[in-house]
């Protein structure tokens, strides 16, 4: 019997996404799942990643207003997919999921990424800022209610949603990627930052810290700038007299990026106050470095974060506001003995009690129950796509 079908749908989330494709959707497919990502992105052809067929769409232009008015489109082209599931990872992609399946007759799972009632934060003066919250919370919460199941990708995120039973934590822990962890040496150290840059992620602090290091002490980042704020960044690396010290490489294939990890020294996650989502944060960037064998300093306004490196004893807590702070701790770190313990620790934590098998298995466990095999109406909306549409269960990794 042909096994149910799912459709990861994005409306922002680009067509690799770690947790769409290389966590959630290479178990659904592990499992036997036909499973398709459908993404906004610049090339219309379908390619297999991690078992997932990659699926694109023209990305609107316009900001948030033309995603939200992309809406139906969105719902149109996932309906045509005739997908069991629909999979949505944004809230515009979960008022698409419920309306496509309005259309197919699929059930929804709705992905809560992160605390979104503060995204409008930014945009809104400080008065209206709970009226803005309230009101996007209202509106998840309405979808939510309406979904077949809601998963949370980190701890603390079902709480405004209504506390819903239905919440299924697939949380955003370690998958395990072939890399040589670091044997820590003397010698100068090598900072390391993984991922999106911006001011708020504490770019600019890293600098002042870098500047009150050792002179051989250098910075390398994997991954661009999203804000605007690289013209400024480099601009203060050459007032400081640091531009020799910063090493910048682009976005890279994941197992590539973490063998240059390997070859640093300390991980930073400089998350800046302010932010909401920094203080529910669970990165990949945090389990990458532990993969990677390198201590990490981290914010200790992180909650969950903070608790992962505490209890694993794979790094430092600071005030990531604080350069003085920030430098401190590098400086305790200098000592390779110290930081080879800290690595070693951190890479079995993400190993094992905080390696991402479990989180799999629990993924697994809610689509068996969604998608049972007697449910005659999802397997006739199965047989009701052309066969070309989903991958065989058996198609390469």
């Amino acid at each position: 019997m042909t096994p149910p079908a799912i459709l990861m749908l994005s409306a922002a989330h680009p067509p690799d996404d770690v947790r769409i494709v290389a966590k959630e959707g290479a178990a659904l497919a592990a499992a036997g799942f036909p499973v398709r990502h459908l993404a906004p992105g610049p090339d219309a052809a379908t390619r297999l990643l991690h078992g997932v067929a990659l699926q694109t769409y023209p990305k609107p232009s316009g900001g948030w207003r033309a995603r939200l008015l992309g809406i139906p489109a969105l719902a149109r082209r996932a309906a045509a997919l005739r997908p069991a599931v629909i999979h949505a990872h944004e809230p515009d992609s979960w008022a698409a999921a419920l309306l496509a399946a309005r259309r197919c007759g699929a059930r929804v799972v709705l992905d809560v990424h992160e605390h979104y009632p503060s995204r409008l934060d930014p945009v809104l003066p400080r008065m209206l800022r709970p009226f803005g919250r309230a009101l996007v919370a209202t509106a998840c919460r309405l979808l939510a209610s309406r979904a077949d199941a809601v998963v949370v990708a980190k701890d603390g995120l079902e709480g405004w949603l209504g506390g819903l039973a239905r919440c299924t934590p697939v949380r955003n822990y370690a998958t395990p990627v072939p890399v040589t962890p670091r044997r820590h040496r003397a010698g100068p150290l090598t900072l390391l930052h993984l991922g999106a840059l911006t001011r708020a992620r504490g770019a600019f602090i890293m600098l002042d810290a870098l500047a009150l290091l050792p002179p051989g002490t250098r910075l390398r980042l994997i991954g661009r700038f999203t804000d605007g704020s690289e013209a400024a960044f480099r601009e203060r690396s050459l007032a400081l007299g640091l531009a020799a010290q910063v090493e910048y490489l682009d976005w890279m294939p994941r197992e590539e990026a973490l063998a240059l990890a390997a070859e640093a020294d300390i991980g930073l996650v400089l998350f800046q106050p302010g932010v909401e989502n920094h203080r529910l944060a669970l990165p990949h960037k945090l389990f990458d470095c532990m993969l990677a064998g390198l201590p990490v300093i981290v914010p200790g306004l992180a909650e969950e974060v903070a608790a992962i490196v505490r209890s694993a004893d794979c790094g430092l807590t600071v005030d990531t506001a604080d350069a003085t702070a920030v430098a401190t701790a590098i400086q305790a770190l200098s000592d390779p003995a110290v930081r080879d313990a800290m690595g070693q620790r951190g890479r079995d934590a993400a190993l094992t009690r905080f390696g991402w098998a479990g989180e799999a298995a629990r993924l697994v466990r809610l689509y068996r129950l969604l998608t049972p095999s007697s449910n005659a109406a999802i397997q006739a909306a199965i047989a009701a796509a052309p066969a070309s549409v989903w991958p065989s269960a058996r198609s390469p990794r």
